[in-house]
């Protein structure tokens, strides 16, 4: 399963006939193949990529020695994607083609602690003639019997900044000169987030 670390740079439209399509635009690559995990020594197959240069002198002896046993340089962000062994030493946008389908996972956009309304869509209450509770849950349980709140039960809380995966994006085109995917439709997290490309 074939994949490769990118970061978003943002939606934008692009025009194919009489129609307009949403698109998002995403950095993906470089990526140094920093180690490989082999079923002889590791009991799986999967390689570990790095993503996004780093500085040096922020980086300890132990990832130090980790680079320098690769032949790489020192990189931002480091993982891991199973069942794939590719072959050279650096991963780009070429392994993927325009056409294919990909799935994308990334982190949402964190959005605090929300109230029922906007977390669960809840459709609020009464907003005319005194009533007091808007945009309150209402009742959250039953009385003696089970004298206790249902576990699951949609209440406030926080919403968003979690692991989300996107599937079966199509691929729209690819500028390996510039290291660009460009996917149609929309993918988790906010401009400059960090995303995990695999195929579909």
């Amino acid at each position: 399963m074939k994949g490769i670390l990118g970061m978003k740079v943002g939606m934008t439209r692009i025009y194919r006939e009489d129609r307009a399509i949403p698109v998002t635009v995403i950095l993906a690559g470089p990526c140094p193949v920093v180690q490989r995990r082999t079923p002889e020594k590791d009991g799986y197959t999967a390689v570990q990529l790095g993503f996004l240069p780093q500085n040096p002198k922020r980086v300890n002896r132990p990832m130090k020695g980790h680079f320098a046993r690769a032949g790489v340089g020192p990189v931002r962000i480091l993982k891991e994607i199973r069942d794939f062994n590719p072959e050279g030493d650096v991963v780009t946008v070429e392994i993927f083609k325009a056409g294919e389908r990909v799935d994308v996972t990334g982190t949402s956009k964190g959005r605090g602690t929300a109230g029922v309304m906007k977390r669960w869509n809840f459709a609020g209450q009464l907003a005319s003639h005194g009533h007091m509770g808007e945009r309150r849950p209402g009742s959250i349980g039953a009385r003696m019997d089970p004298a206790r709140i249902a576990l699951g039960r949609t209440m406030a809380g926080r919403y968003g900044n979690e692991q989300v995966t996107i599937r079966n994006l199509k691929i729209v085109s690819i500028d390996a000169e510039n290291h660009l995917v460009v996917l149609k439709g929309a993918i988790p997290g906010p401009n400059g987030a960090l995303v995990e490309i695999k195929q579909a």
